[in-house]
């Protein structure tokens, strides 16, 4: 998936930029195994805190505090985020809770929130609950995010 991803964005002319909350690095990581991956990866962020959402990227701490930072709209911010910050084209953002602790009845362990964003377009966010243990969660992000960025791509570019 990661090579597709790569393919499809050189024939499309496009860089990425991540903003990886959850997953801390591991879709750039992903990318970034394959060689030549820098003609794509323009840049990754890792914001595990609320202080580095606010920091590095520009979201609001107001909406952290009304929403959480696990959520479609701090998935959101943190995409729109990231293309601020970046020389980007798309962003891919995530934000989750990959356990085994942190989860409760309304956040249970393995929410996460995906958002895919095209410089002046429309967000697409995902909302998944992935079973499985700390690890498990991790890579089913990485895995929804690359597929939803392709399916994304596929139509857009």
């Amino acid at each position: 998936m990661a090579r597709q991803v790569l393919e499809r964005c050189r024939s499309a002319g496009v860089r990425l930029v991540l903003a990886e909350a959850c997953a801390g690095g591991l879709i750039c990581a992903r990318l970034t195994d394959i060689p030549g991956a820098s003609a794509v990866v323009e840049r990754g962020f890792v914001p595990y805190s609320h202080e580095s959402k606010v920091e590095q990227l520009g979201v609001s701490l107001a909406l952290l505090q009304t929403h959480g930072s696990v959520s479609a709209e701090a998935a959101e911010a943190l995409a729109r985020g990231a293309l601020e910050h970046s020389r980007a084209d798309w962003a891919v953002a995530e934000t989750g809770i990959a356990g085994p602790t942190g989860g409760t009845p309304q956040k249970p362990v393995g929410l996460v929130f995906i958002a895919v964003l095209r410089r002046d377009g429309a967000a697409t966010v995902e909302r998944h609950v992935f079973a499985g243990n700390r690890s498990e969660v991790r890579g089913a992000v990485v895995e929804r995010a690359l597929a939803l960025l392709l399916a994304r791509l596929n139509v857009e570019s």
